[in-house]
């Protein structure tokens, strides 16, 4: 058995969810439910069922729904990062919760559905795992695997699988899933306030640093209301 890169996953919650309305006029969009069950709860199962045994949430829109659901938790251990002053986007919500993670952690999104291939998607990233090289290192699926997504993809990924950006108008091959094992490093010098992690992918794609591995299983995109019936019904057949 791969011996997980981390024990803790920072899982992202925080967003207004408004692609998920009006389903997010009245819950979180982590509360939303897939097959009965609120999408946070698959992505900590998953985190679970691998061994990760402590998430990192942050919380902003409908936080105490969000929180209250959360502490009914008992694996994995829950510490809230709380955002309720400001929404400070994904990057600036990795450095405001930086404190409460080791190094590296696992970062998802709260709304992640996937189905894993032959082993875990926590033990495959911990096995590519390389310090040295990576600054992070990204779950990325095949644009066309990806089940709902209608995008033009995100990255293109070289032989030694450092990704760059995709070369527009065209079509990228490789889609981010949302799921990523993540240095410290990467978090160096971050901007103050509200920012993207895009900022920081930016500066590891020019120093070489960020790398992709490509997913093993099959990976749901579940961003508006229109994309959870085909989910579903996908989930149904497996």
């Amino acid at each position: 058995m791969t011996k997980l890169a981390s024990d803790t996953a920072m899982v992202l919650a925080a967003g207004m969810g408004k692609r998920m309305r009006p389903l997010t006029a009245s819950m979180p969009k982590p509360m939303v439910r897939v097959m009965g069950k609120p999408m946070i709860d698959h992505a900590l199962d998953r985190l679970a069922d691998a061994g990760v045994a402590k998430a990192v949430v942050n919380v902003h829109y409908m936080p105490d729904t969000l929180e209250a659901h959360l502490a009914e938790r008992k694996t994995p251990a829950i510490t809230i990062s709380d955002e309720r002053p400001q929404l400070l986007e994904t990057g600036g919500g990795l450095v405001r919760a930086q404190g409460q993670l080791p190094d590296p952690f696992f970062c998802l999104n709260s709304d992640n559905i996937w189905l894993d291939g032959p082993r875990n998607c926590f033990a495959d990233l911990s096995n590519r795992w390389d310090p040295d090289q990576m600054d992070a290192l990204l779950l990325v699926v095949a644009h066309k695997g990806a089940v709902n997504f209608r995008g033009l993809g995100d990255f293109h990924m070289d032989a030694a699988g450092r990704l760059r950006r995709r070369n527009k108008p065209r079509v990228a091959p490789f889609v981010f899933t949302g799921i990523q094992l993540v240095s410290k490093r990467l978090l160096r010098d971050a901007p103050e306030g509200p920012f993207s992690t895009n900022v920081l992918w930016d500066r590891a794609i020019e120093e070489g640093r960020l790398f992709g591995l490509p997913f093993t299983g099959q990976w749901f995109e579940v961003g508006t209301p229109q994309m959870i019936a085909p989910t579903e019904d996908a989930l149904r057949n497996v």
